[in-house]
């Protein structure tokens, strides 16, 4: 498991990956979670994933997107790397917008809001997220722009 590991890092730092990946790995996600009836992810075989459901910013709507995370107790921290593309994802905006989501997680869904990290706290959640996923430094490397950094907490 860790050469496939190793494996899978070098190959999702490349360009290319950073190209194809968003187009295929969150439809896969998708896909696999619906078969599974809510049980499994494609992506959760590599990383602790999970699916958050944020209020898309223009349109209202709901905007399921699947993503890496790493639990921290009853918290999840997420990180907007758009697989190292120049742009945010939409769904950090989307939080900006409004920080109440859901998230579901091994099938338990949970309200949560959304809390952009700075300073300090966001220094630690990115040296946390580095051992997870030390690939997350190359997509930083390649972009002009802060990868921003969430905390999903619980809301009653």
């Amino acid at each position: 498991m860790k050469a496939m590991e190793s494996v899978m890092q070098k190959v999702s730092s490349t360009p290319a990956f950073a190209r194809i990946a968003p187009k295929v790995v969150p439809r896969l996600d998708k896909a696999v979670h619906r078969l599974s009836g809510g049980r499994f992810m494609l992506s959760q075989w590599m990383l602790p994933s999970l699916f958050l459901t944020t209020t898309g910013r223009r349109s209202g709507e709901p905007r399921v997107t699947p993503l890496a995370c790493l639990p921290q107790g009853e918290t999840f921290l997420v990180i907007g790397s758009n697989f190292g593309r120049t742009s945010h994802p939409a769904w950090t905006g989307n939080l900006l917008a409004d920080a109440d989501a859901t998230v579901d997680h091994r099938g338990k869904v949970v309200r949560v809001r959304g809390r952009l990290l700075t300073g300090t706290e966001r220094a630690d959640a990115w040296a946390a997220l580095l051992r997870m996923w030390p690939p997350y430094a190359t997509y930083q490397a390649r972009v002009d722009r802060e990868i921003r950094i969430f905390r999903l907490e619980p809301v009653p």
